[in-house]
């Protein structure tokens, strides 16, 4: 298996944590080496959240993820912090909140 290497950004609230976790459970079950190192503001919502997840069949040696290979983004200005970083022709998913302004106001 090739290392995963996710990065999950968005703000606080928007499931940014748990779809990290879901992914190391997966991986957890499936025998893989794997780390979960979560980041996020002060804030209760609407702050800045990231995690970062690795996967491997390998030791893994640092859990920061500066470069990943698989990158979803749940909002416009956490697309455009992170973008720059992924691996060429990588896989890349940005999810939006109609209902929700872009700029973290809710």
């Amino acid at each position: 298996m090739k290392n995963l290497n996710i990065l999950f950004a968005g703000f606080g609230g928007q499931g940014v944590l748990f779809a990290g976790k879901i992914v190391a459970y997966a991986a957890l079950i499936a025998n893989k080496q794997l780390s979960w190192l979560p980041s996020y503001g002060p804030e209760m919502r609407g702050g800045t959240a990231n995690c970062s997840v690795c996967v491997s069949d390998e030791a893994i040696g640092s859990p920061l993820v500066t470069n990943p290979n698989v990158f979803v983004a749940m909002n416009l200005p956490s697309f455009d912090k992170f973008i720059d970083a992924v691996e060429p022709w990588r896989h890349c998913y940005r999810g939006l909140q109609p209902d929700r302004q872009e700029s973290g106001a809710g």
